[in-house]
């Protein structure tokens, strides 16, 4: 049976591989259409660099940019050795920006990107700059985003299997990162847990785990399906509801695995709270995703995720030390953050 020699089953089984290199080819697609957006329309640069030392509030003074997509904007920019960020906030210009991203230089490479400068991702780049608002799902027609889109059944049958097949990776080695955390916790909620896939593979790896999935329609129904699948029908069940919406069912665990990075910080802030409200003193939570360095210099690969979580969705990729101080307030004991695979990995707090 699976409780008495769980590493036999395949969700506990590792790839020989490193796919960072695959999911790269898509987790960074949308990067060099933020910088079109940003030489090409707002002559960004040329800008920047007239105006040494100026601010994020300047910045979006200046542009009439919303704060989340200029925070994105800034960091692919620091990530891509464009820009530097003094001790005070002030942006600066680097050599290598000042020769090839402003006007006048006469190694200045605009006209190169000038072939994508009207493209649909560019031209959601800019209603999300301007706007804070996500562009439409991969530059569709039909006006709706990622979260509107999740609502309709065969874009979340479609939508889950894509972020499945990734899942099944990175889930088997969550499962085994976080082992030395687990204690003698039983439960485990997964808020947000699209296919389930994360639950299945922490219950395949750890025998004294069981798992409840929070999903709102239709994906629950999809959650339960992909489980039966997974032969783990006995040990991960589906509860049903908007996470922001109702309450949380109990667990000595919470898991938000790629769910924080789709919401602003209000959102953020707010699922982080009910986090903390449903787990028992001493309760573990695991934030799981892909994360920007504290001083927001990359790494490289996320900068460039994080555009395109700034286009589709509400949110972006945080650093350890914004989700810490949230958590610090809410009472939590914060652990340190741990690379797992391909650009991802996560951090633990302990709730007092």
């Amino acid at each position: 049976m699976l409780q008495n020699a769980p590493m036999s089953h395949p969700l506990a089984t590792l790839p020989a591989t490193d796919p960072v290199h695959i999911l790269r080819l898509r987790d960074r697609q949308y990067g060099a259409e933020l910088i079109a957006a940003a030489l090409l329309h707002f002559d960004f640069f040329s800008w920047l660099g007239q105006n040494d030392g100026v601010t994020d509030a300047d910045v979006c003074r200046q542009f009439e940019f919303a704060a989340r997509p200029a925070d994105v904007l800034l960091t692919l920019c620091r990530a891509n050795g464009f820009v530097t960020t003094d001790a005070a906030g002030g942006h600066h210009l680097t050599q290598l920006g000042r020769e090839h991203l402003v006007k006048g230089s006469p190694w200045y490479l605009g006209p190169y990107y000038a072939p994508i400068k009207d493209t649909p991702i560019v031209q959601g780049f800019l209603k999300v700059l301007r706007t804070g608002k996500p562009a439409n799902w991969q530059a569709k027609s039909d006006a709706k985003d990622w979260h509107e889109s999740m609502l309709d059944e065969d874009f979340a049958r479609s939508f889950t299997d894509l972020m499945n097949s990734r899942g099944m990776i990175f889930g088997q080695y969550l499962a085994k990162a976080v082992t030395p955390l687990l204690g003698d916790r039983r439960h485990l909620l997964d808020v947000g847990g699209g296919s389930g896939i994360y639950s299945s593979t922490m219950v395949a790896a750890h025998p004294q785990l069981s798992a409840t999935v929070l999903e709102q329609p239709p994906v629950d129904a999809i959650v339960s399906k992909e489980v039966a699948k997974h032969g783990l029908t006995d040990r991960v069940q589906v509860a049903s509801g908007d996470m922001f919406q109702i309450a949380w069912p109990e667990a000595d665990i919470v898991l938000l695995s790629n769910v924080l990075h789709d919401w602003d910080l209000p959102e953020m802030r707010a699922l982080l709270t009910k986090a903390a409200n449903t787990l028992p003193s001493g309760g573990l939570l695991i934030i799981h995703d892909a994360f920007i360095r504290d001083d927001k210099t990359g790494p490289h690969p996320v900068a460039e995720y994080s555009a395109l979580l700034m286009n589709i969705t509400q949110g972006k990729c945080y650093s350890p030390a914004e989700y810490g101080a949230v958590l610090t307030e809410l009472g939590f004991a914060v652990g340190p953050y741990q690379d797992t695979v391909a650009d991802r990995g996560f951090m633990s707090a302990v709730k007092r």
